[in-house]
């Protein structure tokens, strides 16, 4: 097993002061364990992440990078192991800090704006200018009364990251949002991934998109049939993988 210790990388920017209230890991993981139909998706993983970088978590598929994702965010639950977020378990109090975005945009089926209501009533907060000014950043302004399922899955995904940001997080989970959407949309989600991180929001962000991991990654986490095999700054990883899967991985070649 690999314990991982997540820093920021040489050409990170530096934290906003909410980020650098904070002290010590974010989050860790302690010999976590999934298993599902027999099989072991996460292998023992011990894995420390830090404010600041945006960490890419990457591996050829099946590698476990989603249920890693997902047993982070407490979606699911590990056959052993523990989660640790400040150094508390995932509680539902824990996890209200968090967001999560999918691949698969998840939207009610309502207008643009009610979408955006029913994460304002979940928190029993008031309306705000807030709205409009989300949907302005993810160039969906004067589409309010619009039906979300009517839009473009683009647009879904964009008014999913906007959702998702209305909460506020202290950490937001990205799973491929940017799969199979057209170039606009991939510029707009990844603009404001920046800005989230720039702003002290803590990014976890799953791609198999070797250019989108070039361009976002701070920090790379490769994952291989469920176990963690290296860790590195970006920068590092790219020029030179330790493993052999990574290396495979990353010409472009199949890893089995």
């Amino acid at each position: 097993m690999l314990t991982l210790n997540l820093r920021m990388g040489a050409g990170a920017p530096a934290m906003s002061e909410r980020a650098l209230k904070r002290h010590g890991p974010l989050a860790e993981t302690k010999s976590l364990v999934f298993e599902a139909g027999g099989k072991r998706v996460i292998d023992g993983v011990d894995l420390r992440l830090s404010v600041g970088p945006i960490t890419m978590i990457m591996g050829p598929s099946g590698a476990g990078k989603s249920m890693l994702l997902r047993l982070l965010h407490g979606l699911d639950l590990p056959a052993s192991g523990s989660v640790l977020w400040d150094g508390m378990p995932l509680t539902e109090e824990v996890r209200k800090r968090q967001a999560m975005v999918f691949q698969r945009p998840v939207l009610l089926r309502r207008s643009v704006a009610a979408n955006l209501d029913f994460v304002r009533q979940l928190r029993g907060t008031t309306r705000s200018e807030r709205h409009e000014e989300l949907l302005g950043r993810v160039g969906l302004s004067g589409l309010e009364r619009r039906p979300a399922r009517s839009l473009s899955v683009g647009e879904q995904q964009r008014l999913a990251l906007a959702r998702a940001l209305l909460l506020g997080p202290d950490v937001l989970f990205l799973d491929e949002p940017t799969a199979s959407l057209d170039p606009a949309s991939v510029l707009t989600i990844e603009e404001i991934v920046r800005e989230e991180r720039d702003q002290g929001t803590k990014i976890v962000f799953v791609t198999h998109d070797l250019a989108q991991a070039r361009r976002l990654a701070d920090e790379v986490v490769f994952i291989h049939r469920g176990r963690v095999l290296e860790h590195a700054n970006a920068e590092a990883f790219f020029a030179g993988p330790r493993s052999a899967a990574a290396r495979d991985y990353l010409a472009g070649r199949i890893v089995l």
